[in-house]
């Protein structure tokens, strides 16, 4: 294939690779450039990693049979051309940018000394490097303040639980999952961890971080308060890595701009995943990026010219799953109706998950004592499933149908707008999740009959 007729794909994550898997089916070659050392992997699934319960092995994605290691520095428009930092050059006919997104880094007091990176003992969460890198400083007993209570925070603070260390997990928001969830459902899931030993603190704004001789020691919140730590997990979201599509002069907000047939303002080059912004909006989940390359496949393939994305209407799921191994996960295979998030990152990009200034009249630090030492792994409740979807808190207006069990720690809640569904939230008994998704996708009149509703609710329809 010459250059002008190659496809080349910068991104080795979820999207790019799926991408190019999806073209070799259709009889169309790419090329996958990632900076990765490891071979391509499944982020969702990096909090099982830290977990134990999976090895790196197990998360890997079936890799594309053309794949290139290398950072892509630059890209030259006019020649149809990609430079890497090796020195070497590759052409292009159609550049698809699946950069993804890099973890937002709050700008804390201590957190950055000059010309050095993140002291030793903090981490961010969002590469395989970064999780084995935190796995290997993890040891029963020791201190660890995870700063963010989304979905990501929440699933690295009970991987490191079920390790056996004390963790507190700081949320500025008043509740954790707080984009996802309701705060009866939110109350659940801190439940959750609080049974696993996990100190939940919401409403608690980290305000600095100490360091002595370049490692963490403690950390310091908006009320005063020092707590003395051995390890900080930043898990404050994800912002799109935009910075090549900025360079080359494309159409940049959030995201990289791109319309219905993914192409950016450069129509030769167009962009998928985390990356990429459609109709306004950066999803940031596995789902998008999933269906997003299957319309830019079958675009670049020819197999069907017409076709168009749309939007994914995406329903967020997440398993705080139970102790003890796990079976592998099966092979990514196109768009499930039903996902966990692409990086566990899901806060909208850009949006800050901590500030940096203290509040006024903020009290001298004074310290206490961080959660009670834990010699072993903690004996961990039973898994705890969650998934949300569209409007979970209700306009004026709308009709709410609620189902809870405070023995069994369910709750199911869907929110009506006129005949319509318009959101819902599950936790602990996902067997309606199916139908209740299946109506909300299809935003078609619900049953008439005063009973319809409810039996959406206790109606098992397939998860």
């Amino acid at each position: 294939m010459t250059s002008n007729a190659r496809v080349v794909v910068i991104g080795a994550g979820l999207a790019g690779v799926t991408l190019a898997r999806r073209l070799a089916e259709l009889g169309t070659q790419a090329l996958v450039v990632g900076d990765e050392e490891h071979p391509p992997y499944n982020r969702v699934l990096l909090a099982e990693v830290l977990a134990g319960r999976y090895g790196p092995e197990v998360i890997a994605l079936p890799a594309p049979a053309e794949l290139a290691r290398g950072r892509v520095t630059a890209i030259d428009r006019a020649a149809r051309t990609v430079h890497c930092a090796d020195g070497t050059s590759i052409g292009y006919g159609t550049l698809v940018l699946a950069t993804g997104s890099n973890p937002v880094l709050p700008a804390l007091p201590g957190l950055f000394a000059r010309g050095r990176g993140l002291p030793e003992g903090v981490h961010a969460f969002r590469t395989l490097d970064d999780c084995l890198r935190l796995s290997a400083a993890v040891r029963p007993g020791v201190r660890a303040v995870v700063v963010g209570g989304g979905l990501l925070g929440v699933s690295a603070a009970r991987a490191l639980a079920v390790r056996g260390a004390q963790v507190l997990l700081a949320q500025q928001a008043g509740r954790l999952l707080e984009r996802q969830l309701d705060p009866d459902a939110s109350a659940l899931v801190e439940r959750h961890l609080t049974g696993l030993g996990v100190e939940v603190h919401t409403e608690c704004r980290v305000r600095d971080v100490h360091c002595s001789d370049g490692a963490v020691r403690s950390v310091r919140l908006a009320d005063g308060y020092a707590l003395d730590t051995d390890l900080v997990v930043l898990a404050c979201g994800v912002r799109p890595r935009t910075r090549l599509a900025e360079e080359a002069g494309l159409a940049v907000r959030q995201g990289i701009v791109v319309d219905d047939e993914l192409r950016t303002s450069d129509p030769r080059i167009r962009a998928v995943g985390d990356c990429a912004e459609h109709d306004g909006t950066v999803y940031g989940l596995a789902a998008p990026a999933l269906d997003q390359a299957g319309v830019l496949a079958d675009l670049l393939s020819g197999t069907r010219t017409t076709t168009r994305y749309t939007g994914t209407r995406s329903l967020t799921r997440l398993t705080l799953t139970a102790p003890g191994p796990l079976p592998a996960p099966a092979p990514s295979t196109g768009g499930p109706a039903v996902t966990a998030p692409a990086t566990g990152t899901v806060t909208a990009p850009g949006v800050p998950a901590a500030t940096t200034e203290p509040a006024p009249g903020t009290p001298a630090p004074t310290t206490r004592p961080a959660p009670s030492p834990v010699g072993t792994p903690t004996p961990s409740p039973a898994a705890l499933d969650v998934a949300a979807f569209g409007e979970t808190v209700p306009l004026p207006g709308d009709d709410v149908v609620r189902l809870a069990d405070a023995t069994r720690g369910t709750y199911r809640k869907v929110v009506v707008r006129g005949d319509r569904l318009v959101g819902g939230v599950l936790v602990g008994e996902l067997g309606t999740v199916g139908t209740l998704a299946r109506a909300w996708e299809s935003a078609e009149p619900l049953p008439a009959e005063g009973g319809g509703l409810l039996h959406l609710l206790t109606t098992v329809g397939g998860s």
